[in-house]
């Protein structure tokens, strides 16, 4: 059975995830990496989820506000060993219930084009893609969505 821990990102696990999601995504990216790096600084999220199966931490994610009634997702990540557990999908939506405790209407993302398991993920969970935003307006690799919640 999946566990949920709503915490910030001074967890331990969530630090411990997110470093994983970070090898990851260096690999996936490439040379690409360090433009997108820049905007998954965790230093100062105050929303995380933490998934854990027997006492064990399988998957995270977090969210900070992107403005007055959205939520942006950000550092969603399950091991590749623990995929298709339904770990993904209990973290989404426990983020965004929570977003809708703090009177939240919207989510937003961005993920990456070859993240095909994201894609599907967020296709699956009723996100719709949109134009790029903010600092992923002219990134060609960059696919957003949003979500009324």
């Amino acid at each position: 059975m999946i566990k949920i821990k709503r915490s910030n990102s001074t967890d331990v696990d969530f630090q411990f995830l997110v470093s994983e999601l970070d090898k990851d995504l260096a690999v996936r990216n490439g040379e690409a990496n360090e433009f997108f790096a820049q905007y998954n600084k965790i230093d100062l999220i105050k929303n995380v989820i933490v998934a854990f199966i027997d006492d064990k931490p399988v998957g995270c994610g977090a969210m900070k506000e992107y403005d007055m009634e959205t939520m942006e997702i950000k550092r969603m990540f399950v091991p590749i060993e623990m995929r298709g557990k339904g770990i993904a999908v209990e973290i989404l939506d426990n983020l965004e219930k929570w977003a809708k405790e703090m009177n939240y209407s919207k989510c937003v993302l961005e993920t990456g084009d070859k993240m095909l398991e994201a894609i599907r993920l967020y296709k699956k969970s009723n996100y719709k893609v949109i134009p790029n935003y903010g600092q992923y307006v002219n990134i060609e690799t960059s696919v957003c969505f949003r979500k009324e919640i």
